[in-house]
């Protein structure tokens, strides 16, 4: 069964849904693997969770900002 994995912001309801239909549809268009066999996880991250570039992308964006 192949496996998708998004880490990402937290999405509402609708985009979620959105997420993972586009998801689904372009990895099965590409592969030519049936949509049925496709699984989908999105996973909130925040940003005081996650590194980039050696510093909390949280401390990134108060820069940028």
């Amino acid at each position: 069964m192949p496996t998708i994995f998004f880490y990402g912001p937290k999405l509402d309801k609708e985009k979620s849904r959105e997420m993972i239909q586009s998801f689904t549809e372009t990895a099965s268009r590409l592969t030519g693997i049936s949509k049925s066999s496709f699984v989908v996880y999105l996973r909130e991250a925040s940003h005081e969770n996650v590194g980039v570039g050696g510093e909390l992308l949280e401390d990134r964006l108060k820069k940028a900002g």
